[in-house]
């Protein structure tokens, strides 16, 4: 199945590939170092923590309402000015961010700054598949998805650090740097295609008729909550049940960010030979490592390994998002962007589940298994997409029988 338009390829596949990173890496920068920045942009801004929340809150929504809304929208765009569009409109909402006076405003451009976060990833994932043979799709993907993971080992680090040092507009300022930095390598690299004949908004809303798109997305908007369950209370779980110090939580933090980076490099592999076979391997695989997290947190050296095998299970992203592109038939790009707003509810859904266990007094670990149980509720959907498929394929079997 295309992916793309017919394009002209101005670049080799792995500069475009680049390209694309940086701006998962932009993105990937804003989402956490925003969370880490908290204590410091409440203070700037005159508001108490729990209300500085909100504006986390306000950039996850924007992802969620732009996701859709632009990949619609802009339709019968061509890829390469879409994805200058959605950067430069982040490089925007980034500086403004930046600048922002007020806690009123800082909410208002954290939630521009969220707008073009899932239609961005959705087109890039688009475009890194269609420069390459389609057994490969799923690892050009994971390369656009490297620059994410990369985030949370260089990027987050260095804007926190950048933030207590000389001030926490300054950690946005420099998201936006590297978003305009993505505009011109976007320009310089990118293929220039055309738009595809026939596309247009309700085209792409077709792909919301179809079971299999809603089937994958519920995989991920459920089955990925586990990992946010477990991310969410990361440090607070090694400060008061493993007894680590605070400053063990960077480290930790890190070799979440090392568990991403190789489920993103190793398990596309697997991908591009079995798709649907590897996105139920990642599923059980989560179950597992988040159970076990739960028996491992006494120990740091444990919980650390556990820690590492929770990040691997997080390339199930970039897994259904090539499933994605064979499900979604002729509306690409909206399914496409949808996945980032699947991933985006997950982000809600764990935390407000592994909250509602430790507020019932089951404890620190507790969000462990309320992990687990997410990523066996994801399974389900995955072993219903894949029943779906079968019986959508048997009247076509018994008609090729017949002839």
């Amino acid at each position: 199945m295309s992916t793309a338009p017919a394009a002209r390829r101005s670049a080799p596949p792995a500069l475009v590939h680049f390209a694309l990173a940086m701006g998962g890496f932009a993105i990937g920068t804003t989402e956490f170092a925003t969370m880490s920045l908290l204590p410091f942009f409440a203070k700037g801004l005159g508001i108490d923590e729990p209300t500085a929340g909100h504006v986390i809150s306000a950039y996850a929504l924007g992802v969620v309402v732009g996701a859709p809304l632009l990949a619609v929208l802009a339709a019968r765009m061509a890829r390469r000015s879409l994805l200058l569009l959605l950067m430069a409109l982040f490089a925007v909402a980034n500086a403004l961010s930046a600048l922002a006076p007020t806690y009123q405003t800082m909410l208002v451009f954290r939630f521009l700054s969220g707008l073009p976060h899932g239609a961005y990833f959705g087109i890039a994932a688009l475009v890194a598949a269609s420069l390459v043979p389609p057994e490969r799709r799923t690892q050009a993907i994971a390369r656009v998805m490297l620059g994410l993971t990369t985030a949370t080992l260089v990027g987050v680090p260095f804007a926190n650090w950048l933030g207590q040092a000389i001030g926490w507009r300054w950690g946005f300022g420099v998201v936006a740097a590297v978003a305009l930095a993505t505009v011109a390598m976007i320009w310089l690299v990118a293929p220039h295609d055309r738009p595809e004949p026939g596309a247009s908004p309700l085209r792409e809303l077709g792909a919301l008729k179809r079971g299999q798109v809603w089937l994958t997305l519920a995989t991920g908007a459920i089955g990925f909550g586990g990992l946010f369950a477990v991310y969410t209370y990361l440090a607070s779980t090694l400060i008061e049940v493993t007894g680590a110090g605070a400053s063990a939580v960077p480290f930790v933090l890190v070799v979440f960010g090392l568990g991403t980076t190789a489920g993103n490099l190793i398990v596309p592999r697997f991908a591009d030979r079995a798709l649907m076979p590897t996105a139920g391997a990642l599923l059980l695989w989560s179950a597992v490592s988040l159970s076990l997290y739960t028996v491992a947190a006494s120990s740091l050296w444990a919980i650390s390994a556990a820690v590492f095998a929770v990040g691997v299970g997080g390339a199930l992203g970039t897994v259904l998002q090539t499933r994605l592109m064979d499900v979604a038939e002729d509306a690409q790009s909206l399914a496409a962007a949808l996945n980032h707003s699947a991933f985006n509810f997950a982000n809600a859904l764990g935390p407000w589940l592994g909250g509602l266990a430790i507020a019932a007094g089951y404890g620190w670990t507790s969000t462990g298994w309320v992990g687990a149980a997410l990523a066996l509720g994801g399974l389900a959907f995955w072993a219903l997409s894949l029943w779906h498929a079968q019986i959508r394929q048997a009247p076509l079997r018994e008609a090729t029988a017949s002839c």
